[in-house]
């Protein structure tokens, strides 16, 4: 469920993901904020979802936000902030990494966390028409996934995991690497991704291939 408010978008998702279930605050509203934010509070009443709003640091609106009483979810289980990357594709091989057109099993235990995943985890991960499911074997067995979404010229770089008894063997930017390439193939020049700033190692991973901050965004919700 994606709902415009002026230029906010309400978003629904059966709770599966932050950014699929929050209010992403970015343009005008079409009427005061405060106003836009009790817009916000029932659309997440309505859809079974806490009350968030998705808000660029820096932004106009965040300003609005914090005066209408809303604070930073400190404790969002992605981070209390994440940056958003963007760089250049590197296509490559590696041995071991494919891209599939559809989800296996194993590449929903590794970014979903269950081979049966819900109705929400398909909607928000297998949905769109023109998504990549990255998966990279090591001595046969499936370690690590990646999803990719081609949208325009741009390569949307999601649910990358890497087993943690496989890490440090560069295998994730190996995985990478070949989803650059299954996205030249499908028009895409460049790349976009948030990670949240305290996950330093996909960061690194990123800046080596190119990667440079974009912008930062936090989760913010209502007072008790």
């Amino acid at each position: 469920m994606d709902i415009p408010l002026g230029g906010w978008r309400m978003r629904a998702a059966g709770g599966f993901t932050g950014r699929a279930n929050s209010t992403l605050t970015l343009g005008n509203p079409g009427m005061p904020i405060a106003d836009a934010l009790v817009r916000t509070v029932e659309f997440a009443h309505a859809h079974g979802i806490g009350p968030c709003a998705h808000v660029v640091v820096g932004s106009p609106a965040e300003a609005g936000i914090e005066a209408a009483g809303w604070h930073v979810d400190e404790t969002h289980p992605g981070g209390a902030e994440s940056l958003v990357m963007t760089g250049p594709l590197s296509p490559g091989e590696f041995p071991g990494a494919v891209v599939n057109a559809t989800p296996s099993s194993e590449w929903w235990e590794l970014t979903a966390g269950s081979t049966t995943p819900s109705d929400a985890q398909r909607h928000v991960l297998s949905s769109y028409p023109c998504v990549g499911y990255g998966v990279v074997s090591y001595d046969e067995a499936v370690v690590g996934a990646v999803r990719g979404a081609v949208i325009g010229d741009l390569l949307h770089v999601s649910r990358l995991a890497v087993r943690p008894s496989h890490r440090r063997l560069g295998l994730a930017g190996g995985l990478l690497r070949v989803l650059y390439a299954w996205a030249v193939a499908r028009g895409a020049q460049r790349q976009a991704l948030q990670v949240a700033t305290g996950n330093t190692a996909a960061i690194e991973l990123y800046k080596r291939l190119g990667c440079a901050e974009h912008h930062r965004y936090r989760y913010w919700v209502p007072a008790a």
